[in-house]
């Protein structure tokens, strides 16, 4: 499994592009792979014959693990996917070793409150007594308890001893859920993001016991009491869990279509996007007469020596962009009780995946494209998208975005906030109508033009209202008064 991503821990892959004994030439795609950063197409690192698929179709595996073997004539086989130094190893060694866990777990483990001994062996009908806890491997007096480390529960995300990545750890706390509940499918045992994804919808369904995390003041046995403690019980010293959501009723004709890697990814940022920013709208009214006289007089020009249409959206995009220089506090993140402004322009551009995915490239460093220089970029990360070639760099970094639904004709979008930023433009639909023009001689009169709604959603903790409404008033002069032409 390539590490695509400096934070990636593992990979799922989706789907293989050959064959055992299919012929595979070097650097030509040999399967899809989706991660927490991004769905790509992995090419060959070797050319041959796909000898072996160790890892099939919706296996997760941890990054390094290797996933096929393709054999050359008369040359050693190489495997496919391993990390860079590990090429060479038939398979990584196992992880899971009982030996010190504290330099295995990230660095960005939540440091233990209280551990308290648990006993992970012991049935949940037939508890150890308070007073004597059982340590994970074999019974021991009470004068001699437990290495907190082996067998200390210090939430519901800490795992122990066992080696948790920081996408499980996270979906383990959101969720409430002690990992000492779910059997790991991964290399020795680990646990994946399949695990606990797997284990949350059989909870929804009743397929599985709801979590109950324990207090961590005293060491009373840490395993659920069947059919008694609630679903949402807190831990003593955390926040209290989100309750699963009720199973919805089906009838004998409905279909239950399971959530897709990017569909659970999408799923989970946005409600936690919405859990971390104060969402707060401002839309305005464009006028894009000055932008649509330039696509009429250039568009033809620009398709025949671009080979794509030129739309509303570079407009928007480069006007955001010089906006972004006078209202910088918008070109941000939050921090621990401060704003993080950034001076270089990451602009994340929406790109829907043929209505079965959304993901958000970045053209990065946007304040040093012309009009036609952001138009190329948009079109080839969004080309990229949709023929899953984007690397995880292609997606990282962003520090604003822009959505764009206007081509389905929407009249408003209030969109949610692609962490850790803290706002998001809508370009919504553009359609011809009225609308009162000042004339040169400071007269009204009315006329037709291309107008449309620019809707931001925005973070009430990073700026205020005026703020907001200033930054979209400036994009909306621009679009209306500059020399578009100059730039391209």
């Amino acid at each position: 499994m390539p590490q695509l991503g400096e934070t990636v821990t593992e990979g799922t892959v989706t789907k293989w592009l050959k064959s055992v004994g299919e012929a595979v030439a070097r650097d030509e795609p040999l399967f899809e792979v989706s991660t927490d950063k991004v769905d790509s197409e992995v090419p060959s690192p070797a050319a041959g014959t796909l000898a072996e698929i160790r890892v099939h179709e919706g296996e997760t595996v941890d990054v390094g693990t290797v996933l096929a073997v393709v054999s050359g004539d008369g040359t050693a086989a190489a495997p496919v996917g391993a990390a860079d130094g590990a090429v060479s190893a038939p398979a990584p060694a196992p992880e899971p070793v009982p030996a010190p866990t504290a330099p295995a777990a990230p660095a960005t483990a939540p440091a233990p409150a209280a551990p308290a001994p648990t006993p992970p062996t012991a049935p949940s009908s037939a508890p150890a007594p308070p007073s004597a806890p059982a340590p994970p491997s074999a019974p021991a007096p009470p004068s001699a308890p437990p290495v907190p480390s082996a067998a200390g529960n210090d939430g519901p995300g800490s795992g122990g001893n066992r080696i948790l990545s920081p996408v499980v750890r996270r979906l383990l706390d959101d969720n409430g859920i002690d990992p000492a509940q779910i059997p790991g499918t991964g290399l020795g045992g680990r646990i994946t993001r399949a695990d606990v994804l797997d284990f949350i919808d059989h909870r929804r369904t009743g397929g599985a016991p709801a979590a109950a995390p324990s207090a961590t003041a005293a060491p009373a046995p840490a395993q659920p009491v069947p059919a008694a403690a609630p679903a949402t019980a807190p831990a003593a010293s955390r926040a209290p869990a989100r309750a699963p959501a009720a199973a919805a009723p089906t009838a004998g004709t409905d279909e239950i279509i399971p959530f897709t890697n990017i569909r659970r990814r999408t799923a989970e940022h946005m409600v936690r996007s919405k859990a971390t920013s104060a969402h707060t709208l401002v839309v305005l009214e464009a006028d894009y007469e000055q932008v649509e006289r330039v696509r009429r007089s250039h568009g033809a020009q620009f398709r025949a020596e671009e080979g794509f249409a030129l739309t509303y959206l570079p407009f928007v995009a480069r006007a955001t962009v010089e906006a972004l220089h006078e209202w910088p506090h918008l070109n941000a993140s939050v921090g621990d009780d401060s704003l993080i402004v950034h001076h270089e322009v990451n602009l994340g551009i929406a790109v829907d995946l043929d209505h079965n995915g959304l993901i958000v490239p970045v053209v990065k460093r946007a304040e040093e494209l012309t009009l036609r220089g952001t138009a190329r970029r948009i079109r080839e990360l969004a080309d990229r998208a949709r023929t899953k070639k984007l690397s995880a760099d292609d997606i990282s970094g962003g520090t604003f975005s822009i959505t764009n639904a206007g081509p389905f004709g929407t009249f408003l979008t209030s969109p949610i906030i692609n962490q850790p930023q803290v706002a998001i433009l809508s370009t919504d639909g553009v359609k011809r109508r009225p609308t009162v023009v000042v004339q040169p001689d400071g007269s009204e009169a009315i006329a037709i033009h291309s107008m449309g709604l620019l809707c931001l959603a925005w973070d009430h903790r990073a700026v205020d209202g005026a703020y907001a409404a200033a930054f979209v008033a400036r994009i909306t002069e621009l679009l209306a008064t500059h020399d578009w032409a100059t730039e391209l």
